[in-house]
């Protein structure tokens, strides 16, 4: 297989625990000559500012898929209904939850909410929506059941004109699941949730930015 892109995630995937960019990664990222697409949960600017960090193009897909963009400067896709988020949220404050969103003015696509609840507890009450809830480990996110990594990286395919098949995604977290799914390729790092790591076709031994190394080194990039 010709992996001619790779995205990855950034928290937990291209961060140490401590959410510290590991070195170890982003130098051999630098070294890449194929484009590179970062793929998070977190809000634009956040990915924005990493990709510059990073040295990358500026591919993203912000937001679990709500915002895509093929490339600093180019034009920002915005997918998701955060109203009905809203609505979702609405449903779960009525139903007694004490919850708390984060970063409400930057975020435009979904919520994203303080871990203080049990995101499978709070998903049967809104069953109703057409949202899902992700715990990311880092958050708790009400959003769209219509976009995710996963369609975030067909419509980055599309944009970029190369192939699912020949695109490699790299994760660590359960919102990575669409990604690696529909990429020609998908990695897991040694500290993955279970069910990424299941879902994967090579889980590296190392964790964070080690898992990131050993992966490209198992594609030979």
């Amino acid at each position: 297989m010709k992996i001619e892109a790779i995205a990855f995630d950034i928290d937990g995937t291209l961060t140490s625990a401590d959410r510290r960019l590991d070195c170890r990664a982003i130098e051999r990222i630098q070294q890449l000559d194929i484009p590179v697409i970062i793929a998070t949960g977190n809000v634009f600017c956040f990915a924005n500012a990493a990709a510059n960090l990073i040295g990358t193009t500026g591919i993203i897909i912000a937001e679990n898929g709500g915002i895509v963009t093929p490339g600093f400067g180019a034009e920002t896709i915005i997918g998701g209904d955060r109203a009905e988020c809203y609505r979702a949220y609405d449903a779960l404050i009525d139903a007694g939850f004490e919850i708390q969103i984060l970063d409400p003015v930057l975020r435009k696509t979904e919520l994203a909410l303080l871990r203080n609840f049990d995101a499978s507890e709070a998903a049967s009450y809104v069953s109703d929506f057409d949202v899902e809830i992700v715990d990311t480990e880092f958050a708790i996110h009400i959003k769209s059941n219509k976009v995710n990594k996963g369609t975030g990286l067909l419509i980055v395919s599309e944009k970029l004109g190369i192939g699912l098949d020949r695109i490699a995604a790299v994760g660590d977290s359960s919102n990575d699941i669409p990604m690696i799914k529909v990429a020609g390729f998908g990695g897991a790092v040694g500290n993955s949730h279970p069910d990424l790591a299941a879902a994967a076709d090579y889980v590296a031994k190392a964790s964070y930015g080690g898992g990131v190394v050993e992966i490209l080194d198992f594609l030979g990039l």
